[in-house]
């Protein structure tokens, strides 16, 4: 399962530097705007201590981890959805992932240049927030121009179309994404296939502190760390905290020698990048089951609520039609049995058939 996040904000708020951090891969990170132009892409592992403890358990000789791909694309600014700062080009680039992470800035530093010369993260999140709005009313008053014939000669689908169509276009006129409609499934299902929104994305909002610098969200009585909390509380946001220039000094450090260097730049025992990742993971509304053995353990991405063969098609597209059964153990009770032959003399281990709704955490070995 492909899944991407597009890392976006205003210009000179960390992107490319939390880029950096995230896949060890060297971009360009400048004190100007609009230094990345053509997207970075980097595929990174998910931390996850469960996967290391089966391969450990199972004395594997290959461990493979679930995957996310993160997408560096250049900073929007106001305007962008007219063609500001090429933002239609940049636009371009977020309608292509699957959720985003809105990076931004919440500390202060005069030798690095905020591209509204000053630093208020509800007012650079809003700025952002419109220009997403603005580029899918356009898209939105386009696809109704073009649906018109369709729906004159009766077309079932397009009729329907129209009508969430023109519920989305009220949203955005209101300044309020298409994702806080309340769409029944089948709802969901045509307007993803007939209409690509950038609003319809999930969001969760990456909050880049600097150590040595003046951090609003450590000041509980600054009415900017007041305001940014309400904002999440109402949006029910999900959100993370990340020194990103730190994250990158550090990424090609390992262990100990990290931790020691952490606590050197005065960045504590946190891993932002960690908690970052695992936080995109979640934002994505996915899970991972496990498989595992002497020759590899590997943890497999599906989406929440998938039943067992449609699982199975992670591994192979044949196993959703040639499912029999599944045999099914959680992770921890696996490793407590000590092996899978005790796991099965304990019950732990149960067979499934295809209506099993496989959950996050499962080792999986399917029958076809």
């Amino acid at each position: 399962m492909n899944l991407s996040i597009g890392i976006v904000g205003l210009p000179n708020v960390g992107k490319s530097t939390l880029f950096n951090a995230i896949t060890k891969k060297s971009v360009p990170a400048e004190n100007y705007p609009f230094c990345t132009i053509d997207p970075s892409v980097g595929v990174v592992p998910v931390p996850d201590e469960r996967l290391h403890r089966l391969a450990t358990f199972s004395k594997t000789k290959k461990t493979v981890p679930a995957i996310v791909e993160f997408v560096d694309i250049a900073g929007l600014v106001k305007g962008a959805s007219e063609g500001e700062g090429l933002g239609n080009q940049f636009l371009q680039h977020i309608r292509e992932v699957n959720a985003i992470a809105h990076v931004v800035r919440i500390y202060e530093d005069t030798n690095l240049i905020h591209v509204h010369g000053k630093v208020n993260p509800v007012d650079d999140i809003t700025i952002i927030n419109l220009e997403l709005i603005l580029a899918d009313k356009q898209v939105v008053i386009k696809r109704l121009s073009s649906i018109d014939r369709d729906v004159k000669r009766g077309d079932k689908e397009a009729i329907i179309l129209k009508d969430l169509l023109e519920k989305i276009l009220k949203n955005l006129e209101n300044d309020l994404f298409a994702s806080k409609i309340d769409f029944t499934e089948n709802e969901l299902i045509v307007v993803n296939k007939n209409i690509q929104l950038i609003t319809m994305k999930p969001v969760m909002y990456v909050l880049n502190r600097k150590s040595g610098s003046r951090n609003i969200i450590d000041d509980k009585e600054d009415i900017r760390y007041k305001e940014l909390m309400k904002y999440f509380e109402d949006e029910k946001a999900i959100y993370t905290t990340v020194d990103a220039r730190i994250e990158n000094d550090l990424k090609d450090f390992e262990g100990e020698e990290r931790e020691m260097f952490r606590q050197e730049l005065g960045a504590g025992h946190d891993d932002g990048i960690n908690d970052l990742i695992k936080s995109g993971y979640k934002l994505l509304d996915v899970i991972s089951y496990f498989t595992t053995g002497v020759e590899e353990t590997r943890a497999w991405t599906i989406k929440r609520g998938w039943t067992a063969p449609l699982a199975g098609t992670a591994i192979h597209t044949d196993f959703k039609d040639k499912f029999i059964r599944a045999e099914i153990v959680f992770w921890s009770d696996l490793i407590d049995a000590g092996s899978y032959a005790h796991a099965k003399e304990k019950g732990l281990v149960r067979t499934e058939g295809k209506d099993y709704v496989v959950q996050d955490g499962d080792v999986v070995e399917f029958r076809i």
